[in-house]
């Protein structure tokens, strides 16, 4: 076992998890709600790292009421909501996650098979951003989503039947549908820190082409630009594309073809050579990229030129 693996506290599944914290055995093996007005859970028995093998959505009353958003701090305290999906290390010193929370509402993956929230899941981006994003509520948007919670709470704690699991999932489709929206609209109440957010992007976009860095790191990636901007890449997407309509992976496409565009004109460089500068491992990659933009090939931009 790998050294970094033997620190982290992993919990396979809910009846695990439960059982860690002293907690009442869950009344379903796959979903269960743990509401902190019944039922405490000490802080000191939270791992410092730990990786979940199921989603876990919390609802915390409190947290650090000045949230840091690029070099700016903006008040909102009314609490809000962190989602994660399972494999995610959480956790760390400082973490929000360590934070009192309200509700704790942790789901296996089993619980979704055979609905098409199965899938749907997986297309929710904000389970893989990181803690330092959480959605932020108002106190209208924090009864909406306390509501919600109510309701799977004593779905759970009634008499299971039939129709019990067809309820809950749609209790959590609404919920995530509901933090969707929510997050659009966070993105919109920091559009000013959006618009600081872009000239970041596109400054360190210049400078990636600028000072060469293909050379040392190939290809732009999106991790690479969220790392230097201190963001989950996942939210600098989803933030990118309420600025712009386009994704991170689209800017950085735009950009090498503006580059590509560049060298092919006014340079004697070869295809294969411009695809290498660009840091392209294969110069037919890069030629299926600049035809899918541009609509003709690589040579045929050059032979425009002539």
């Amino acid at each position: 076992m790998k050294k970094d693996e033997q620190m982290h506290t992993k919990f396979r599944s809910l009846t695990e998890a439960h059982l860690f914290f002293d907690l009442p055995k869950p009344k379903h093996p796959l979903i269960s709600l743990i509401n902190e007005v019944h039922s405490f859970m000490p802080l000191n028995k939270i791992p410092h790292l730990h990786v979940l093998g199921f989603y876990k959505i919390s609802y915390k009353p409190r947290l650090s009421g000045k949230v840091k958003y690029g070099q700016d701090y903006y008040d909102f305290d009314q609490g809000g909501l962190l989602f994660a999906a399972p494999g995610q290390i959480m956790g760390g010193k400082g973490s929000e996650d360590s934070a009192c929370s309200r509700f704790s509402l942790l789901i296996h993956p089993d619980f979704f098979l055979g609905y098409p929230l199965a899938k749907k899941i997986k297309q929710f981006g904000f389970f893989s951003y990181s803690i330092k994003e959480t959605l932020h509520l108002s106190e209208e948007e924090k009864n909406t989503i306390l509501s919600i919670f109510s309701f799977i709470e004593n779905e759970l704690n009634a008499r299971i039947d039939d129709f019990s699991h067809d309820v809950i999932i749609s209790q959590l489709e609404l919920l995530l549908n509901y933090a969707n929206r929510f997050y659009k609209r966070q993105f919109i109440t920091r559009k000013a820190v959006g618009g600081n957010l872009l000239e970041r992007f596109e400054t360190l976009l210049d400078t990636f082409f600028k000072d060469e860095l293909s050379v040392k790191f190939g290809l732009p990636s999106v991790s690479y630009f969220a790392d230097h901007l201190n963001l989950s890449p996942s939210y600098l997407t989803d933030m990118l594309r309420s600025l712009t309509g386009q994704s991170t992976q689209q800017h950085i496409h735009d950009r090498l073809i503006i580059e590509a565009k560049q060298m092919l004109s006014t340079t004697e460089l070869s295809v294969g050579e411009v695809a290498n500068a660009l840091g392209f491992e294969h110069s037919q990659s890069f030629s299926n990229l600049f035809k899918t933009k541009m609509k003709i090939s690589p040579l045929e931009f050059r032979r425009s030129f002539n």
